[in-house]
């Protein structure tokens, strides 16, 4: 625990806990039960406190008081109050729907705020349905967290079920926010949204680190090889291999015949078809340069389908153990 990276939420669970169960009772009196879960939840990832962050937490707290010296209220409350206070009538219920829907946290906005660590502690017993339809609402550095700290055993069920994910009524996210404000002390509300499907889990696995993109998709190609096979073309494409070494693409290319190769450049980018040209001999660059000049219009379905033929040449030689391709796509060769 360093005192540098932690949030608000730490400080105020680290002292709420240096206080003691009784203070720390009545300072909750004064809190709603929004603010009671957070910081309970925060409490309870919590086994030791330095010495140090102790001190600095205390200080930090003189200082806050010093700073904010004056008249605290709650705002929200005290707005719903006063526009409750109206006369009675349409407007009055206008007014106050209104104030309501733009001022209120979604469950699943709130999530994005809290530590990967809580939110995992807070789905790792729900249904992998409700996980995957949490996740593929999140930012995916946030959802990579997340999903690296729940139950191995459920990884590759989540992300499964994230890319089978299309469209989601406004039903389904009404109940899902629904059980985590009974979670979180939250009030949800209805917003159509187009959530997970194979682009987002491809997201999430390349923010995966220590390889557990691989040992996730092993195990759900156990039942959908079909869906791992996707998501593993759009890891890698066929730009990808500019990041290969000069040894690694001559290997590629001694795979592929001219034609195909040429097919495959037709849409490349300058840096690609540079990089390719580097790495055979200057004759067969020249070859393959005439033709791509003298070739006419070519259907993008055709060139995107040699171009994968290629890529798939180079997963293959990446399963000899003959090359290592950059997970991610990006990453160099080691």
């Amino acid at each position: 625990m360093s005192f540098e990276t932690m949030t608000g939420l730490n400080k105020a669970a680290v002292l709420l806990m240096c206080l003691g169960e009784e203070a720390s009772a009545k300072i909750f009196e004064e809190l709603s039960d929004e603010e009671i879960g957070l910081v309970t939840r925060c409490i309870a990832t919590i086994d030791h406190i330095p010495e140090d962050v102790k001190e600095q937490v205390f200080k930090s707290f003189e200082e806050s008081q010093r700073q904010f010296a004056g008249l605290f209220i709650k705002g929200s409350d005290f707005a719903k109050k006063a526009i409750s206070s109206l006369e009675s009538g349409e407007r009055t219920d206008d007014l106050l729907d209104q104030f309501i829907s733009g001022t209120e946290t979604r469950p699943l906005e709130t999530i994005a705020l809290m530590q990967p660590t809580m939110v995992a502690g807070l789905l790792e017993k729900e249904h992998p349905q409700t996980v995957s339809l949490v996740l593929s609402t999140q930012h995916v550095a946030h959802a990579s967290e997340i999903l690296s700290h729940l139950p191995e055993e459920i990884r590759a069920d989540v992300i499964y079920r994230i890319a089978k994910i299309e469209k989601v009524s406004p039903e389904v996210i009404a109940k899902i926010e629904d059980a985590l404000h009974r979670e979180i002390g939250l009030v949800g509300s209805k917003k159509q949204s187009q959530v997970g499907g194979v682009d987002k889990v491809v997201e999430i696995l390349n923010n995966l680190k220590n390889s557990m993109d691989a040992d996730i998709l092993d195990d759900i190609e156990e039942n959908d090889p079909d869906m791992v096979e996707e998501i593993r073309k759009r890891m890698f494409t066929f730009e990808n291999l500019t990041s290969l070494d000069g040894r690694s693409l001559q290997m590629i290319l001694r795979e592929v015949n001219n034609d195909s190769l040429t097919m495959a450049l037709k849409t490349a980018s300058d840096e690609m078809q540079e990089k390719v040209f580097a790495n055979m001999s200057a004759r067969a660059a020249d070859m393959i340069r005439d033709d791509l000049d003298a070739m006419g219009p070519v259907r993008l379905s055709e060139v995107e389908a040699m171009q994968q033929s290629i890529v798939k040449i180079a997963m293959k030689l990446e399963e000899e153990g003959k090359l290592v391709l950059g997970s991610g796509g990006g990453d160099e060769l080691v």
